[in-house]
């Protein structure tokens, strides 16, 4: 499992012309599922992402507080092609992305996970073409993934 975790201002997603989900202060995260990855990756990535100091105390300060601190808001994009390989050729192959019926299954876990803290979590359209507008605070990104599980 691989996040790119964002602290930003706001956040939105757009399907088909309509906002599906929209959020203030907090984290966008946008979440790849790979054909190994299993629960115990899922709670692993949701703990570090509700529990990683991104935000600080005082303006001007250092890392100090988490989503979780400053009662933020979390918007979270599901986004297969964080497992593209470019490596060879001139078209990524995503042969480490979990099939769709798969990933989706885990993504839905992954997300009731993160609703469990009692934060406001948004989410976009799986699978769907979306346009995402982020408002990155700082900017604040971070790359996520666990090699040891």
């Amino acid at each position: 499992m691989k996040v790119v975790i964002q602290r930003v201002l706001s956040s939105q997603v757009v399907v088909d012309g309509q906002i599906v989900g929209k959020i203030a202060r907090g984290l966008n995260l946008l979440v790849g599922i790979s054909n190994t990855d299993t629960e115990a990756e899922l709670e692993w990535m949701a703990r570090k992402c509700l529990e990683l100091r991104l935000f600080p105390a005082a303006e001007g300060g250092r890392f100090d507080c988490s989503v979780q601190d400053i009662k933020g808001e979390l918007l979270v994009i599901s986004q297969f092609t964080l497992y593209g390989d470019c490596r060879k050729g001139r078209r990524p192959s995503f042969d480490r992305a979990a099939a769709p019926e798969v990933a989706q299954a885990l993504y839905e876990k992954f997300v009731e996970k993160l609703r469990t803290s009692g934060l406001k979590v948004e989410t976009g359209i799986f699978g769907a073409m979306m346009q995402v507008s982020i408002e990155n605070d700082g900017p604040v990104t971070l790359v996520i993934e666990n090699y040891e599980l």
